[in-house]
Order: C-alpha cells, then sequence, then structure tokens
C-alpha cells in the first residue's frame, strides 16, 4: 500500500467525517461498516490524518480505539466545519406528508411521561412515514447532538455556547408530592416543616442536581432523604400510603394527581424546560419542521 500523504492540502471532508465515525463508535471496523467501505480505506485515511496532524489520534485500549488530546481538538474545530457542510446540503424544501426520515429525541423521564405522547401522534398525524426514535438524555444529551446521535434535545438544557441553539418551551417549578392522607397534606409547607419531611430523593446521576436542592442548600440547608431512586418512575407507588414524600417537577407530580396529593415547595427552584439543536441541523427544512412541532405540542 502506498504511503500516506502527509500534506495538509489532502484533508477533505470526507477524511473529517471518517475521524469522527471512529471516534463515535470506537472501532475501525464499525466506522468501516456505517460508512459502507473496506477497513483498509479507514486505516490507511487514519494514518494520513495521523501524519498530516503529527499525533496517533487513537489509541488501543480494552479493545476499544481511544481518542488522544489532539484528537479531541481536532474533533472540535472539524465538526463545526461538517456542520455548515450539511447546512449547505440540506434540501430547500420538506413535505412531511410524504416524508421517511427517521428523528431521534434525547430526553428522560419526564419528557417521556409528558411530552412524547403528544409529540409522537403529532409526527404520526402529520409525517405518518416517519419513525421516532427516542433515547436518554442523561446529563450530556448536548453531546449527543454534536455526534450526531440525537436530532434534538429536549429538558432543563438550554446551551448558550457556540455550536448550538435552544429555544425556552416554557417554565417549570418543584413541588411536593405526597399521599393524600399525609398528615401535612393540607398545610402550607415551611422550611422547619419542610426539612422535617421523611424525603425520598430522586438522584439522577452524573452530576446533575437538581434546582431545588441547589436552592436548599443556597439557603444552608440540607435534607437527609430515607429513600433514595434514580429515577421517578414507579414513584407513585412507593409514596403511596406512606408518609414519604418526594420533590418533583409540579407537572411531574400533577401527572400523579390522581393518586396523590401536590403540594407547594418552599424550594420551588425554578426552571426552563427547553428545546435545543445543534448548529449543523440549524438550517436543515425538516428540522425546523420538527422544532415547530415540538413547540406547538409544548405550548399546548
Amino acid at each position: 500500500m502506498a504511503q500516506p500523504n502527509a500534506d495538509p492540502s489532502s484533508i477533505d471532508f470526507a477524511a473529517l467525517n471518517l475521524l469522527r465515525v471512529v471516534h463515535e463508535l470506537g472501532s475501525f471496523t464499525a466506522a468501516a461498516e456505517k460508512l459502507n467501505v473496506n477497513q483498509s480505506a479507514v486505516s490507511y485515511t487514519i494514518a494520513k490524518l495521523r501524519a498530516c496532524f503529527h499525533d496517533p489520534l487513537f489509541v488501543r485500549e480494552g479493545g476499544r480505539q481511544v481518542s488522544t488530546d489532539r484528537c479531541e481538538e481536532i474533533l472540535a474545530r472539524s465538526l463545526q466545519m461538517l456542520g455548515m457542510l450539511d447546512e449547505m446540503l440540506q434540501p430547500d424544501a420538506f413535505e412531511p406528508g410524504s416524508a421517511t426520515q427517521n428523528v431521534t429525541i434525547a430526553c428522560n423521564y419526564y419528557e417521556r411521561v409528558l411530552l412524547i405522547p403528544a409529540l409522537v401522534n403529532a409526527i404520526r398525524r402529520e409525517a405518518p412515514g416517519m419513525t421516532v426514535k427516542v433515547i436518554n438524555a442523561l446529563g450530556d444529551g448536548h453531546l449527543r447532538l454534536l455526534n450526531r446521535e440525537a436530532d434534538v434535545l429536549i429538558g432543563p438544557f438550554a446551551r448558550s455556547e457556540s455550536g448550538f441553539h435552544s429555544r425556552r418551551l416554557y417554565a417549570e417549578e418543584y413541588a411536593c408530592l405526597m399521599d393524600a392522607a399525609h398528615p401535612l397534606a393540607d398545610t402550607a409547607l415551611d422550611i422547619e416543616s419542610y426539612l422535617g419531611l421523611n424525603h425520598v430523593l430522586i438522584d439522577y446521576g452524573g452530576g446533575w442536581q437538581s434546582a431545588y436542592l441547589r436552592e436548599l442548600e443556597a439557603a444552608g440547608h440540607r435534607i437527609a432523604p430515607v429513600v433514595v431512586a434514580p429515577s421517578p418512575a414507579g414513584l407513585a407507588t412507593l409514596i403511596v400510603e406512606s408518609d414519604l414524600v418526594a420533590t418533583v417537577p409540579r407537572r411531574l407530580g400533577e401527572w400523579n394527581a390522581d393518586r396523590l396529593k401536590v403540594a407547594d415547595c418552599p424550594f420551588p427552584g425554578r426552571f426552563d424546560v427547553s428545546l435545543v439543536w445543534a448548529a449543523h441541523t440549524n438550517a436543515s427544512a425538516m428540522h425546523r419542521w420538527l422544532r415547530d412541532l415540538i413547540w406547538r405540542v409544548a405550548r399546548r
């Protein structure tokens, strides 16, 4: 095989896109399969990039190709260029009635319960040929946008830095969820009574901290939970007919209001639920349609 050309002018968008795919999949073989090329072509292109950038770019660790710091820096810059190319290649028009694209939405439990059912119904009405995939956003949903694993991100994730756009959907706050027979169910909770509750704490992991906890701790207080759960899923079953109280987003609490009581929290931790997307999809007619549809569904 010929030696790869180390001339920087030989680097093109296809090479940078291949670098992105290897980074995303952690495998030369998987990248070759996704791009429908043979593995030798992937190896040759990576060798060319290594020669141009004077860096190994990937090292093999634990059966996976792990990117170097230099590779991460190159990708951060090249993703902006690839995004601009994507924008130029996007069609000017989009007809939802005849569309067959797949759309991927990154979000968490709150959005899956409160927004996704109505959104899927709306997509099915306007674009019956499209398919919808929902994936976990966790605390790094914006990376799923950059890595092209998701088309949009929904949740308390507004981004202000370069490479992202966001739109506020609505304001939300935290409230207390408890059994209707709880001794304090019909009492306005002050700080002292709130701190004395038997708390269920939702610990989402990944360094994420709910807004009410930040507000509570800023006021110099802490709670000592008696139960810690990783998600609000199944919360109603846990709380009903008990003296446990969970602090959850108000709309999520009201979704359980047929079985439980929703009470004001002295630390409401107000926040915005936002729609976020990457710059490389900003000009896409399909994505503009999808974002407008999400806006209309959320505003209902």
